[in-house]
């Protein structure tokens, strides 16, 4: 007779403010007051907020202005996005002691699945607060966890007592820990889908688990099914030490909006040469190029094109986003970021991708030429070497 499979002991850990805990962690000035990481305050957009200017309404993403208005007194900070990175590796270094599985989410949180770990450690609880007490002893930042038998479950448990929390939620309780939760907890369900669920009267996760799931699955379609199955606190998913990268890209919002077409063409060489570069840094090559638009209302759209050939050259990526170009506004209406992105990757190896042994003289030439180029700006720096119509591009935020 089998025995029911043991339940997976899966921890949330989610660093508390980051960017400006790191900013308060080198400068101890800061500690105790209103801090905004972010952009500029006339152009920018808030990337991360103190937990102090959180208590006025600001949060990320919010228009950089509107955040100053709203906590006039906030220290505003520009991004320092390699501290970042030197902090959050010292975090996962932390992490990777207590289990190899660790899938990270973002630069500052994870999963973890301590499963297997718990007769040398203890119980999930406890392995999170020892996590918990290293991190801070170690790096002085505060991190809340949640631990609960799945992802779905855990993630949702660490937000619950921000900051410094730890969140239970043993196997048996899951449903008891959900039911009263409102719909908003609940990844991937929008705005234009909760409005659809309250008219149907559907509130919270326990509104939703009593639904009838068979409607559910003729009014959704899949998501009606997916949606059902995590109010009930079904995930079965798997915590993937590694994830594939699926795409490489680059955007930039400018201090002012971008008027013409020309503009915004010199904008996607820069962009389109920065792609390029950091896809032959990977070793990558990639087969479809998308373009990212955000109009000054802040309205965005994306279009996507697909190459014949697998590319990792800046100047066929720019190509390809001039074509979508004539796809947008852009022109007619005033224009505040640009991205582009090169998906459908491979590694340039295994795609037997343009050697400098081609037989085709202008691809073998270009390809000399890229190579000599980043030789150069690894040695000299980024803006060593540019296309001369990029020498006076029009200034942007970052």
């Amino acid at each position: 007779m089998m025995r029911d499979a043991k339940p997976k002991s899966i921890i949330h850990l989610d660093m508390d403010a980051f960017y400006p805990a790191v900013e308060a962690l080198d400068n101890p000035e800061l500690r105790g007051k209103p801090v905004i990481v972010g952009g500029t305050r006339e152009r920018g957009v808030v990337s991360s907020a103190s937990y102090e200017a959180r208590r006025f309404g600001v949060h990320s993403a919010q228009p950089m202005a509107t955040a100053v208005r709203l906590c006039p007194t906030a220290v505003v900070l520009r991004g320092r996005m390699g501290r970042y990175k030197e902090i959050s590796k010292e975090v996962f270094d932390i992490f990777a002691r207590f289990t190899p599985l660790v899938e990270p989410l973002s630069i500052d949180e994870a999963f973890l699945d301590v499963t297997g770990s718990e007769r040398l450690l203890g119980e999930p609880v406890n392995i999170a607060k020892i996590i918990k007490k290293t991190v801070l002893d170690e790096i002085g930042l505060t991190v809340s966890a949640g631990v609960a038998p799945s992802k779905f479950v855990a993630k949702i448990a660490s937000d619950m007592d921000k900051p410094d929390g730890l969140t239970v939620v043993p196997p048996h309780g899951v449903r008891a820990f959900l039911d009263p939760l409102p719909i908003s907890r609940m990844w991937g369900v929008g705005k234009v889908t909760r409005e659809r669920l309250a008219r149907l009267n559907i509130h919270t996760f326990k509104d939703l688990r009593c639904f009838d799931p068979d409607f559910l699955q003729r009014k959704f379609g899949k998501n009606g099914v997916r949606m059902h199955l995590l109010a009930m606190g079904e995930d079965e998913r798997d915590v993937v030490p590694e994830h594939e990268v699926k795409s490489v890209g680059n955007e930039r919002t400018f201090m002012r909006d971008i008027q013409m077409p020309e503009d915004a063409k010199k904008e996607l060489l820069a962009l389109a040469t920065q792609v390029g570069r950091r896809m032959r840094r990977k070793n990558l090559t990639g087969k479809t190029v998308s373009l990212k638009v955000k109009y000054h209302d802040f309205k965005q759209i994306t279009r996507a094109k697909t190459l014949a050939n697998l590319t990792d050259d800046g100047l066929e990526i720019y190509g390809a986003a001039c074509d979508l170009l004539q796809k947008t506004e852009v022109g007619k209406r005033p224009v505040r970021l640009l991205g582009i992105s090169l998906s459908q990757l491979c590694f340039a190896d295994a795609a037997g991708q343009l050697s400098l042994f081609t037989d085709d003289q202008s691809l073998r030439k270009r390809k000399n030429l890229n190579l000599a180029v980043d030789s150069i700006m690894e040695k000299h720096g980024g803006k060593s070497v540019r296309p001369a119509t990029l020498i006076h591009k029009p200034n942007a935020e970052r």
